[in-house]
Order: C-alpha cells, then structure tokens, then sequence
C-alpha cells in the first residue's frame, strides 16, 4: 500500500470512529445476551506450568471474586462512557491481626472483602464484616483510620450511588456511617484519598469526581443510571469536581474545597499525595482523563496552588494512574503519570499485538495512532469538545524526575516507560534488587483487541525493561479472552492493581482487579534476597502515619519510601514500607520523618525483618 494509500485509509477510520463512535459499525444488534463474568471453567484451565517468578494463585488461594460489568453499557452494543474504567481493589489490615487483607469493589453485584490468614490465602468474610454493598455500582475503596482509634475503617466511592463510610466496629464487622459523618455526597466519584492536609493528627479526605456522564432513567434490576452513548455525547457532559472533606475530629467533616482552591477542571481521576518540594506539608498531584494533570503546593495555611507550569511544565493529557515514588535512589520522590486516553483511539477492529512496535511512542494529538496533526477535522474537534492546550500537555506518558533543584525533569522516553494503553500505576522492589519496580494493569477489553499488562524492572540505571512475559505475569491464566460476546473473543484486562508481603516472606505480591473477570494474585517467587520493612504507627501525627517518609542509608546509597494514601489509580497498596537491599547485608541507619514533623533514628537495624515503630514523643 502506498503512502497516499495508507493516509487515506486512516482518515476513513477516522471518519467512521466520528460518526460512530460508541456504537460501532461491527456491533449489530443480534438478539443475543452479553455474558457475564468469566466462567469458571476457562480460569481453571491453566494446566500449563507458568514461569517461575510470578504465578498467578488467586482462586488457589481462596479468592473466588468475579468483577461483573453493566452488560447494556460495556457488552455487545458497547458505549463509550466511564464504565469502562471498571473497579478497584484496596489493601489493608482491617483486623488488626498483622497480615494485610484484600477488598474488591464492583459494579453489578456485591464488592468483597477477603481476610488474610496470615500464609497469603483468604476467607470471605464480606456479609460478616456487612460491607458488601450491591445496590449501587461501586468505584474505589480505601482503608483509613480517620478517627485515630486504632482501627481502620473504610471508605467506598460510586458512581451516582452515593459514597459510603464504613466505621470499623473493632468486632470484625462494620458500620455505615455516612450521613453522620456528613459524607452524603451523591456524584461520579473515582479515587478517595485520606490524608492529614493541616497537620493536626487527623485524616482529611479528598475524593476525585469526573463528569454528568449518566442519564436520569433508572434501572432498576442493575442498580444504576445508564451511561451517555458515545464519545461526543460524553465530552458535552456538565462537569464534576473535586472535594476536599476537612476532618473536625469528632467523626464528622466539612467541605472546604473552595478555601482550599482543589476544585479542579472536572474529569478527575487519580491523586499522587507527597511532599514534593519537602516543606512538611503533603502536596497533591490530580489525574484529569481529558486534561492537563495538575499539581498542587499545600502553603500550610488551608490554601493549595497550582504550581504545575513552574514545577512540572507539561503533563499527560490523558491521564489515569499516577504515583510517587524514588526510580534512582536518590532518596527524592519522583512522579510517574500514565497516559490511556491519548492511547484508547485505535479502532477496534485493529488488532494491537500486531502493530506492538509502533504503538509505544507518544503521539503528535489526543487521538493517539489514529491521526497526525495534519488530518485537521478529527483533532480539531477533539481541541474544541476539550478545550485542549497543547503547550500545557504531553500525549503519552510522563516520568518527572526530582532535581536537587527542586523542579522536575521529564524523562519518560528515556527510562523507556512510555507504554500503550495503561491504567494504574503499582510500585515496589519485585525482585529486591534495592531498585522500585513499576507493574501497569493495561488492556481495553472488549471490543478491542488483547493487549498485555506491563511489568517494567527496574535496572538501576534510570531505565525499566518490560519483563512481563519473562516471569510469568503474561500471558494471564486461561489465556487472553474469557469467552466470547456477540460472537466475537473479549479480551481479558486489568484496570488496577495493588502491592503487598501477604505471606510474609519478605518477597512482594500483586494483586490486580480486573474487567468482566477474576482477579489476579500474583505470588512473588523471585530468588530470596535482602530486605528490611517498616510498619509505622502515629501518635501526635495520624495514627495511619501516611505521610510518613522512610530513608535508609547504605555506605553512599540511599532509599526512601512514604507511606501512601490510596492512589495509582482506583486502588490502595499495603502501607508497610518495603525496601529490597540485594545483597546488601547491612543498613547504617534510618531516618523517619513522621507527619507531626518530629525526626527519628535508628542505627544498624536488622534486616531481613518488619519492624513494627511507634512515633517517639
């Protein structure tokens, strides 16, 4: 095919995804049913023997959840709305016992909250602990002692369900307490993120809200309003924003966002909360789906700035998951964006696997390998529906490395993170090299084609290496579709993921929660290596410590870690701090930098040991 040739059949594509996107010209109506979750047969057809490193033990291990989706929005006549982004998963200790448990939200049925028996295998306990939920589609979840008692509670996000706040009766069970605590808001809510934005010891909340994208109609067997039917429509939707909740320290909060200026732009997705320019106040950095990303300077006063021109310069555009963490051990905390939306345009009859090589690369326009800035009508609506600024975005990934300066340097392309059609963001040291390592849940799922999640390994010269297929993350188990709808294969793929030691052996699991399908548990199987873990515990700070920065010195080295509040995108890890030494065998010491701002030391701490530390009056 000549160029001319090639050209033109793009802008075909391109014509054809305006006139339908949404309902594509392949998707007739049949009359027949979509199907739900996976079955049960395909996911325990894995009788080949999966590679070493990683092996997928979910429903081994007890966890029989299936995320289920709207069939009538995401089956056979697929619309383009925000029920494609899923569900999410949070990591916790809900019952004080020492051993991280795992919750699961969904959208058609009841989320699940599976206890952890201290050997990396679970028990449902969700209609026990009353957290079930189920007559309302579910988004995230986050686990957050907001009353300093102790005790984790949790928190759940929904899509015009209403949120919900669970208080943690100490008991095993839950209670909601929503409408007490004045949380009653009713919107598209994504991430919700506790964190102690005044420094007075207790957990604000600050949850993302996207747009008006469902319609008032309401159905009534699947518990939820039906999405707008196409892109367009989508992009005219009234926005939606952010909120931030100030803890009053009595079990109730108040709306101060507008003190606070976190409105946002609508279209919100994820949060990355750290201290970027370390003043001792946690800054944030806020994901827009069809925007620029923005970050945030808490002034310690109530107020935040938007400080992302200075700072950062441009970001992702299309941006989902977002997360802090230290790439080079340099003992700063460096920012990783993903970028689906500028990935999502290629039209569902393209099969990605096929064209691997030329999808990983930023792109000249939101409508990523699509059209080049010189097919002018398909991006020129883009730029209008969007009000789009070129010069404040970057249509692909961002990796923002921390400067001795202050500001950050984008360095995506060369650490080789730019990737195609990612979700969230889960770090930690995989192979405990000493080094953080990056797993991305990526895919559409029907009705695109197969694409792999990435697993990207550090190899501590600020580049990563795509070792997914190497260790056994891909292929997934039972292959890659689950079935098939309107006669045609769904492909399997991940949305989010989290990141924790569930059985205690030093070595970091992964648990991905995934569309239309079973969960993933990745049991870690690298080689035994050196590593030390810190479980921190507030006492004049949040009882959480999240906030909390770690770092170990080792001779010239040096490593920190924070502890997090939810984030990565529609997901929350293990808030036990876990640093890989290799063959490292001894530590010089380590210093904590608590929330309250009081600073500790220890020197020549074992390794190979969690340490369990109370902040030191």
């Amino acid at each position: 095919m000549s160029p001319n040739s090639s050209r033109k059949a793009l802008v075909v594509a391109a014509v054809v995804i305006v006139l339908g996107i949404g309902v594509f010209l392949f998707l007739r109506d049949q009359g027949g049913n979509s199907p739900g979750p996976a079955s049960d047969a395909a996911y325990e057809n894995q009788t080949e023997e999966r590679p070493a490193r990683f092996r997928e033990v979910a429903r081994a291990s007890g966890i029989a959840f299936r995320m289920a989706f709207l069939p009538a929005e995401q089956g056979e006549k697929f619309k383009i709305n925000l029920y494609d982004h899923g569900c999410g998963v949070a990591v916790g200790d809900y019952d004080g016992d020492g051993h991280d448990d795992v919750y699961f939200t969904n959208q058609l049925g009841e989320n699940a909250l599976y206890r952890n028996k201290g050997d990396g295998t679970f028990t449902d306990v969700t209609h026990k602990a009353a957290v079930a939920l189920g007559d309302r589609v579910c988004v995230a979840a986050t686990f957050a002692d907001y009353d300093n008692d102790g005790k984790p509670d949790l928190f759940v996000t929904s899509t015009r369900g209403g949120n919900v706040l669970f208080h943690n009766q100490g008991d095993g069970t839950f209670k909601d307490v929503t409408r007490q605590a004045g949380l009653t808001l009713v919107a598209h809510s994504q991430t919700a993120a506790f964190f102690d934005y005044d420094n007075d010891g207790y957990l604000d909340l600050f949850v993302t809200n996207s747009a008006k994208w469902t319609l008032n109609q309401y159905d009534q067997a699947g518990h939820y309003f039906p999405g707008v039917p196409d892109f367009w429509k989508l992009a005219e939707c009234p926005r939606e924003y952010n909120i931030l909740y100030h803890n009053n320290r009595d079990g109730t909060f108040t709306d101060v966002t507008n003190k606070a200026g976190l409105k946002g732009e609508g279209f919100g997705g994820d949060v990355a909360v750290f201290d970027f320019d370390e003043d001792g106040w946690l800054d944030l950095l806020v994901t827009n789906m069809f925007g620029a990303s923005r970050l945030y300077r808490n002034h310690g006063n109530g107020v935040f700035k938007d400080v992302t021109k200075d700072i950062l310069g441009r970001t992702s555009w299309g941006a989902i998951g977002s997360k802090a963490f230290d790439f080079n051990n340099d003992g700063r905390l460096d920012l990783l964006i993903v970028d689906m939306h500028s990935d999502m345009w290629l039209p569902p009859d393209v099969e990605p696997l096929k064209t691997r090589d030329n999808l990983k690369k930023k792109y000249d326009t939101a409508v990523g390998p699509l059209v080049t800035r010189g097919e002018a009508p398909l991006w020129g609506r883009f730029m209008v529906a969007f009000k789009i600024h070129p010069e404040e975005v970057i249509f692909g990934n961002t990796l923002f490395k921390k400067l001795p300066s202050g500001k950050f340097a984008e360095v995506s392309d060369k650490a080789n993170l730019e990737t195609f059609w990612p979700w969230g963001i889960a770090t930690g040291d995989f192979d405990n090299d000493g080094y953080e390592d990056v797993y991305l849940p990526s895919g559409m799922g029907f009705p695109y084609g197969y694409w792999p999640s990435a697993l990207m390994m550090n190899n501590g010269d600020e580049t990563f290496t795509d070792r997914a297929e190497q260790t056994g993350i891909e292929p997934p188990p039972g292959g890659r579709h689950y079935g098939e709808i309107g006669g045609r294969p769904a492909a399997r793929s991940s949305r989010c993921a989290a990141v924790a030691d569930f059985d205690g052996d030093g070595r970091l699991d992964i648990v991905a929660n995934n569309f239309n399908d079973h969960p993933y548990y990745f049991r870690n199987n690298y080689p035994q290596k050196n590593y030390v873990a810190f479980r921190l515990a507030g006492a004049k700070s949040n009882k959480d410590a999240i906030g909390a920065l770690v770092r170990i010195y080792v001779g010239k080295e040096v490593m920190v870690r924070q502890v997090h509040a939810a984030g990565g995108y529609l997901s929350q890890s293990s808030r036990t701090l876990h640093f890989g030494l290799g063959h490292r065998s001894k530590i010089d010491r380590v210093e904590i930098r608590w929330p309250s701002g009081l600073r500790q030391q220890l020197d020549n701490p074992a390794v190979n040991t969690l340490h369990r530390l109370t902040e030191s009056e």
